[in-house]
């Protein structure tokens, strides 16, 4: 048996290749839709991929099971189970709590393991060839390294209303009913790694097992104790802010993403071309440098998508395609990495890029508008916005800020002032760099804390210092 994690960082996303090297015969589950990678890897370990399945609907990335079923030809699988509100709107084969799927001598057993998502499925794998009993565990979003998938994201960001109790207390009944139930060796390799929003303290392992996490994990004494409880109250606290754009990703991939088959070539296009659609309102300037360079002077109105590394992330904080259909035009160093940070883009549903540029020549460039720390409090400013997530505005901020984090300001207007300057920061500045210019495009008088937090942090103290400081 063949099988491979399939990693990208910049959503803490782990997709899995499972292969039966005697048939030739591979599953992939939970792909992302920029799906080369897959088909690479088939072709290297000379395979044909020949079902796809997902472990649940999505919230935080675009699935690509419909993308990789439509450029292989392999049959797609998704979970039949949660209710009529939880069903699939496209075509596919359903599974459901004891249904298996087989690859030559793997068989894949779907088990309902609800509470993340209402029809939530893992998949509990047999190596046939080399066993009659399971031995690895595909977790989606169920269990973590270290932590478990968060039961308040349908209230967060799909709307819904008070079912993150409920969840919570179907995480515990999957826990105590179906993983606590297999034996201590079973591997497990969960969907996420640290830094993803699907939970709150998840670790950077990229596997763990059944055993370690029965003995180790947090929530094992609440499960040993039969404390339900106690493990809803501590499930649910401390979670960190949902980004908005998950709202629009359980959406589509409830109803099937779009395919996008064949992508054309990404083209480098002349400066003056771009000035002049720019003029138009025909394309949105995307600058993908880190946000130190930005400020020495950027395209007006441009907004800040560093990249590549975590263009999807920033993407969909700073441009939402469903309020707008104008193409972006990325500055990149180079064509493979204008490409790469479309990849990105593609996995959170951003599909109209027009091309790239190398350089600012030709282009209108400002400075955006940075104040001091020293500064700030003669700055007037109508609101001081804190973008970072809740729990790090309550672990300490500005006096007199509000917290509205990066992922959420868009899609929140309404708690801005209608005039009068907005002074914004996040910890160091990224994060910052991209909620002021998704800002700025959006009409708003933006001007961004130099150094933020931790700028304003180091010059506090030092303030502090001078006046304890004996004469």
């Amino acid at each position: 048996m063949l099988l491979e994690r399939l990693y990208d960082d910049d959503l803490a996303q782990a997709s899995y290749f499972v292969g039966c090297q005697a048939t030739g015969e591979a599953v992939v589950v939970d792909p992302r839709r920029d799906v080369r990678e897959y088909l690479d890897l088939a072709r290297r370990h000379g395979m044909r991929i020949t079902a796809v399945t997902e472990t649940h609907i999505h919230a935080d990335y675009l699935s690509g099971t419909r993308e990789l079923g439509a450029a292989t030809g392999a049959h797609v699988y998704v979970s039949g189970e949660g209710g009529q509100d939880w069903q699939y709107a496209f075509d596919a084969t359903r599974l459901y709590d004891g249904d298996a799927l087989t690859v030559g001598n793997i068989t894949m057993q779907a088990r309902h393991t609800p509470g993340h998502t209402p029809e939530h499925l893992s998949f509990l794998i047999t190596d046939g060839a080399f066993s009659d009993e399971p031995g690895y565990l595909l977790s989606g979003d169920f269990v973590f390294a270290g932590d478990l998938g968060r039961p308040d994201l349908l209230d967060e960001a799909a709307g819904a209303e008070d079912t993150r109790f409920a969840g919570a207390r179907q995480i515990f009944a999957s826990l105590r009913d179906t993983f606590l139930a297999l034996p201590d060796h079973v591997q497990v390799y969960p969907g996420h790694g640290a830094g993803s929003a699907c939970g709150k303290a998840l670790g950077a392992l990229p596997a763990t097992t059944v055993g370690y996490e029965r003995r180790n994990a947090w929530w094992a004494p609440y499960l040993r104790d039969g404390d339900e409880q106690g493990f809803v109250d501590e499930l649910l606290g401390g979670q960190p802010d949902a980004h908005a754009y998950f709202a629009r990703m359980k959406r589509q991939n409830r109803e099937g993403p779009r395919i996008l088959g064949s992508l054309p070539a990404l083209t480098e296009l002349a400066n003056d071309e771009i000035v002049r659609a720019l003029e138009k309102d025909e394309l949105v300037f995307v600058d993908t440098r880190p946000h130190t360079e930005v400020h020495q002077g950027t395209v007006p109105g441009a907004l800040n998508i560093p990249g590549p590394a975590k263009a999807a992330s920033f993407g969909a904080w700073a441009y939402d395609p469903e309020a707008e259909s104008t193409p972006l035009v990325l500055l990149a160093p180079d064509g493979d990495t204008a490409r790469t940070v479309r990849d990105h883009l593609l996995r959170v549903g951003i599909d109209h890029v027009a091309g790239y540029t190398t350089g600012l020549d030709g282009l209108p460039t400002a400075r955006p508008a940075l104040v001091a720390p020293a500064d700030l409090e003669r700055s007037e400013a109508a609101l001081v916005l804190d973008v970072r997530n809740k729990t790090e505005h309550a672990a300490g901020h500005i006096p007199g800020s509000e917290q509205l984090s990066a992922g959420r300001v868009l899609w929140h207007l309404d708690e801005l002032p209608e005039g009068g300057t907005i002074v914004t920061y996040c910890q160091s500045g990224a994060r910052n760099s991209v909620a002021a210019g998704a800002l700025r495009r959006a009409g708003y008088d933006v001007v961004e804390l130099d150094g933020s937090y931790a700028g304003w942090s180091a010059w506090d103290e030092s303030r502090r210092g001078t006046r304890d400081a004996p004469a």
